[in-house]
Order: C-alpha cells, then structure tokens, then sequence
C-alpha cells in the first residue's frame, strides 16, 4: 500500500486503532478520525511515526456534513489523494424498546450509518477521479443474529450492508470496491457487555482480537481485494455461519 492514504473512521480503540496501524505497517499514509479523543489520536499517529510512517490526526463528527467535508479536504491538502476508507466509527448503548427515546435512536444510527454515508460520499469524487478506492463497512454481529435492548444497533449495521451493496453496484465501474466486515466477540474492555442476548460461544473456543479483524480489512484493501465487493465477511470464530 505504499503511496495510498487510508482514512479510518474512529480510529483510536480497538479494532479502529488495529486497523490504522496495520495499514501504516504496509506503507499507507493513515488519517486517523476521532471526534473528541485527541490524546488517543495523537498516540496512534506517535506510534505509527516512530515506526517511520506518516499520520494526520483530525478531530471530526462525522454526523456533520461539513466537518466531514472539512476532514475530506485535509487529507487531501496533506496526503494528495485518499484510496482507503474505513468506516469503523460507531456509538453503543442498551436499552428495552419501549424505553428507547427518538434522541438515543438517532445518537446510535446518526454515527453508524448518517456517518458512513458523509464519508463515502465526500471520498467517492476523489476515489472516481483517480479511477481507484477501496471502502470497507464495519458491521456487527447483532444485526445478524438479532440482540435484546439493541434494535437502533442492529438497525443501524444491518443498513451498513445495504450501503455496502448499492455502493459496490454503481462504483465498480469506476475502479471502487465496497465490502462490509463484520467482527464478533473480540476480546478487550468493552468483551465483557457487549451484545446482550447474543450467545457468547465461538466455535473456535475463544475470542478474536482487534489484529484478526485488521488482517482482514487490510487484505480487501490491498491488491490482493481488487476482484471482491459488495461483499459481508463475517470475523467471528463461527459465531455467526451464513
């Protein structure tokens, strides 16, 4: 991936932090988004500069159509070009349905999904002007097995493969790939509570890690991904078989 720029969405924990190094390992220029963890931006791009590659930290709330805008046209004024998104970025929260309120609603599937529409609209014209581009969707696990308390979540990752999709269909032509990842169970601090309902069991006896997810990412977004889109890979141990 030497010379390309990867945005990546929510690219301070986790999954997002993995994913951001991992391309910064194969020679990407990264711009790492967060909207309001600076400290933690600023050490992911640390990390991947001690290591002799290039980082651009930009604090964005990715539900602003303009401050996305404003972050598309800075990656651009630093990198030249963005080739890779990454639209990891998303709220989590429980709540039984009837106790769910409009506002938690639209906190959860304003980022997930409102986000993922802002940021591949605003790189799609850079991607189709060099006639090459590389999305990838981060999904979850609940909008394929269903969860309790978690209907605006579900909701919000099963529209990502919607998006993935329609997006894959009208920009292949154009030199643009569209997948969807969607990991499960990957161990860390957030293990512990997430998906309630959701069995727990993988078939594999254990949890993945963020690094597993990345390796995946990375590889629809490198060479090796151009002959595959509109595509939902599942990163979950045999948690969910389709």
């Amino acid at each position: 991936m030497h010379g390309q720029v990867a945005l990546v969405t929510g690219g301070v924990r986790r999954i997002g932090k993995a994913m951001a190094l991992a391309f910064a390992r194969d020679g990407a220029a990264v711009v790492i988004n967060a909207r309001s963890s600076r400290a933690e931006a600023d050490a992911v791009a640390a990390e991947i500069q001690v290591g002799g590659g290039r980082a651009l930290v930009h604090l964005a709330d990715i539900t602003d159509e303009a401050a996305v805008e404003r972050m598309t046209e800075a990656a651009l004024s630093a990198f030249g070009r963005i080739d890779v998104l990454v639209n990891n970025a998303a709220n989590r929260g429980e709540a039984p349905f009837l106790d769910m309120s409009f506002a938690q609603w639209r906190n959860i599937t304003g980022v997930i999904l409102d986000g993922a529409f802002l940021c591949s609209r605003a790189v799609l014209r850079s991607m189709t002007a060099n006639g090459y581009g590389r999305i990838v969707n981060i999904g979850g696990v609940s909008a394929h097995l269903g969860a309790a308390r978690r209907a605006h979540v579900g909701t919000a990752k099963s529209g990502l493969i919607g998006l993935t999709r329609a997006l894959a269909a009208e920009f292949a032509e154009k030199g643009v790939t569209v997948n969807c990842v969607v990991p499960g169970r990957i161990g860390g601090e957030r293990s512990a509570t997430s998906g309630h309902g959701i069995s727990h069991a993988t078939l594999v006896g254990r949890e993945g890690t963020p690094d597993e997810v990345a390796e995946v990412v990375r590889t629809l977004c490198g060479p090796a991904g151009g002959f595959i889109t509109g595509q939902t890979f599942h990163v979950s141990g045999g948690l969910f078989m389709p």
